[in-house]
């Protein structure tokens, strides 16, 4: 029980800093350079990768249910003359 409590105890840790890390850099980043107003030309690559990501992932999830839903998962037993 004791392992469980350590381990339960650093991923706390861990993801507590890196909240404060990223409530950090996002609060910062608005004083530096041209503030947010400069991060605009770069907008239209992070919407781009977030649809090709949300793209490739719904695909990939359409083939693993369609094998599934279809058979091609199936242990073919060998002993079974008619498959």
């Amino acid at each position: 029980m004791r392992k469980h409590a350590i381990v339960l105890g650093l991923t706390f840790v861990g993801l507590a800093g890196f909240a404060v890390f990223a409530g950090w850099a996002f609060f910062e980043g608005s004083k530096v350079g041209g503030g947010w107003r400069s991060l605009g030309p770069i907008w239209p690559y992070v919407v781009g990768g977030c649809v090709l990501v949300g793209a490739l992932s719904a695909f990939f999830m359409w083939l693993a249910f369609y094998s599934a839903n279809h058979g091609y998962d199936d242990r073919i037993d060998p002993d079974d003359k008619y498959y």
